[in-house]
């Protein structure tokens, strides 16, 4: 216990725990790749297949969307260039965002022997598992990369866009992290509350269809607003079909794509506030 700490004791002050982020950055960054490497590789310890399981997830949704809407209802298989591709992009991206974001939820709960015992910033929590989550997506990007060059997607100097998509994905999901496993640690009805989320994030992100082929303008505008939504336009447009809608040609002027940046910045303050603010608590409210 620290000396202030004994002073606020002795004088009947509520004491405050660890804050969200103490101590010396580089510490800090250390403390958070550690936990995040560590989590990884318990992901698939005693595991027969291993890192595979990461790739067969998305790659198995991705054989049934494909059949159902090439086969079945025969959607996207002729009218979308590169379909398998897009489809199989907007599954590994959702799946980041989905398994980031839904994971987070219950992380500092999950963790309470470790928040109750040790002292350590409470902010490497989460942070630690979108880091794990941008492990996961370094693999499934891999298969995605691959199936692109056997299928003829040409390698052209827009690629370069995509890093900054991914990081601007990184850090809306970073903020959603904080914000829901600061809250979940008060409220527990936030993990169905987002789960309910998640699937209306797929159904109003163009995942498994194009924005072009929802007829109504007015509806393509909307779901550029969404940040998931602008990402995955913009990436099908840079990095696997020039010729599809960039996402601000989907949202009707690049000036309406400062929404979702706007809100990219706004979730990711609110969610280090928010945390920041629970942190000192969070041992005693579990």
């Amino acid at each position: 216990m620290s000396v202030d700490a004994a002073r606020a004791g002795r004088l009947g002050r509520p004491i405050k725990g660890p804050a969200a982020f103490s101590g010396d950055w580089r510490h800090f960054v250390n403390l958070t790749r550690t936990l995040a490497v560590t989590e990884f590789k318990l992901k698939f310890f005693g595991s027969v297949l291993g890192y595979l399981w990461q790739l067969m997830r998305p790659l198995m949704l991705f054989g049934v969307l494909y059949v159902v809407f090439t086969q079945l209802v025969r959607f996207g298989g002729s009218e979308v260039r590169f379909y398998p591709i897009v489809l199989l992009t907007g599954i590994v991206i959702y799946t980041f965002f989905a398994e980031a974001t839904g994971n987070a939820v219950a992380c500092v709960l999950d963790r309470e022997s470790l928040v109750r015992k040790i002292q350590f910033p409470r902010l490497v929590i989460p942070l630690a598992v979108v880091l794990t989550s941008c492990f996961n997506l370094a693999l499934n990007l891999c298969a995605v990369f691959v199936f692109m060059l056997a299928s003829g997607v040409e390698l052209r100097l827009s690629w370069l866009e995509l890093p900054a998509l991914l990081l601007a994905l990184s850090v809306l999901c970073t903020g959603i992290a904080m914000l829901l496993s600061a809250l979940f640690v008060r409220f527990r009805d936030i993990r169905p509350i987002w789960e309910v989320v998640l699937q209306m994030a797929f159904y109003a992100s163009p995942v498994f269809y194009a924005i072009e082929t929802i007829p109504s303008e007015r509806i393509q505008h909307a779901l550029m607003l969404s940040p998931l939504g602008a990402i995955l336009q913009q990436v099908r447009h840079a990095v696997i079909d020039p010729g599809a809608p960039s996402a601000a040609a989907a949202a009707g002027g690049w000036e309406l794509l400062l929404v979702p940046s706007a809100i990219v910045i706004g979730v990711f303050a609110l969610g280090l506030w928010v945390f920041n603010r629970e942190a000192p608590r969070i041992a005693e409210e579990l």
